[in-house]
């Protein structure tokens, strides 16, 4: 069985499977390894840092990557769009903040604009502004979103965009680690997923091997939704989203005592010592409620591999019937 799509017919890729752009994370040799794969492998261009997004670009080759930023963040480095589209992406995905400001630029450089929402307004919003592909992400995830579960989002988001008789891929965000996700979010009305977590322990993954293993040995019970990991980094992030993460010393230390660490300028330079030695007990770990289903640190080919054959032997198996 093949799984074509709307959007693997729009991207002109094999496989409805996108990289998540995790900041720091999905690097260039990530993104270029899921496009060599089959899917579409997305920079986590994130705060839009150029020095970082030129290093992963050169990193990524050949292959045709997109490239990711926090458009919050990207509003006060305008600039680093303009260098992400002089390496011509494929695609660019904004989440988080107005997208308006930039889509007509990213049209404009011939990249597809994809846009990750959290709500139905947010996509109603974005459909209207002129996205070409919306990715509905539930907070199931790992790292940064809103409080809507991916269950209901996903399907309410793909019926408002079809009573609009536009054709705009919509794409399930959140929480799917394994081909049965893949499956059910194509039963939901999704045209794809993008897949976060379950790259984090790839093989070419920025993350340290730390942060992987905690990842690979913990349950979706021991994450949460807390911001003590960004004010520990000193990022403003906007009230209405926070950030999943493993459980770790930090968080079971200052999470419900937010204002006390903002105020607390030693603790947070000890998390930065932290950070850079890739101590994963107090350094942060994104990751979303899906890693009870991640067992090893693999290549993305392998991971990308294995979740488009459960997929299509979840389909063949729903439909043989």
């Amino acid at each position: 069985m093949t799984i074509s799509t709307n959007l693997t017919l729009r991207l002109g890729i094999e496989h409805p499977v996108m990289l998540a752009p995790m900041g720091f994370i999905s690097g260039g040799a990530l993104a270029a390894a899921v496009s060599a794969a089959g899917g579409l492998g997305i920079i986590g261009g994130g705060y839009a840092d150029p020095d970082w997004l030129e290093r992963e670009f050169a990193a990524a080759g050949n292959r045709p990557v997109g490239c990711g930023f926090i458009t919050w963040a990207l509003a006060q480095r305008a600039e680093s769009l303009d260098l992400a589209l002089s390496h011509d992406p494929a695609a660019i995905m904004l989440s988080f903040g107005d997208a308006a400001p930039f889509l007509p630029k990213i049209k404009r450089g011939g990249a597809f604009a994809i846009c990750q929402v959290q709500t139905l307004a947010q996509a109603r919003a974005v459909l209207a502004e002129g996205a070409d592909i919306i990715v509905a992400q539930g907070t199931e995830a790992g790292g940064h979103s809103g409080t809507r579960s991916t269950l209901p989002l996903v399907p309410a988001v793909a019926d408002m965009v079809a009573s609009s008789a536009r054709s705009v891929p919509v794409v399930a965000a959140g929480g799917i680690t394994d081909g049965r996700g893949l499956a059910a979010a194509l039963m939901l009305g999704a045209d794809g997923v993008l897949m976060g977590t379950r790259f984090y322990v790839a093989s070419e993954s920025l993350a340290s091997p730390g942060a992987k293993a905690r990842v690979v040995d913990a349950s979706g019970d021991d994450t949460l939704r807390t911001k003590v990991f960004d004010i520990a980094r000193g990022y403003t992030w906007p009230a209405e989203y926070t950030g999943r993460a493993v459980r770790n010393r930090f968080s079971r230390a200052w999470h419900g005592r937010e204002d006390a660490l903002a105020q607390d300028e030693d603790e947070r330079i000890r998390y930065a010592e932290a950070a850079v030695r890739g101590d994963a007990d107090l350094a942060v770990v994104f990751a979303g409620e899906g890693i009870d289903l991640i067992h090893a640190v693999e290549p993305a080919a392998r991971i990308l591999d294995r979740v488009i054959r459960e997929a299509e032997t979840a389909l063949a198996k729903l439909f043989s019937g």
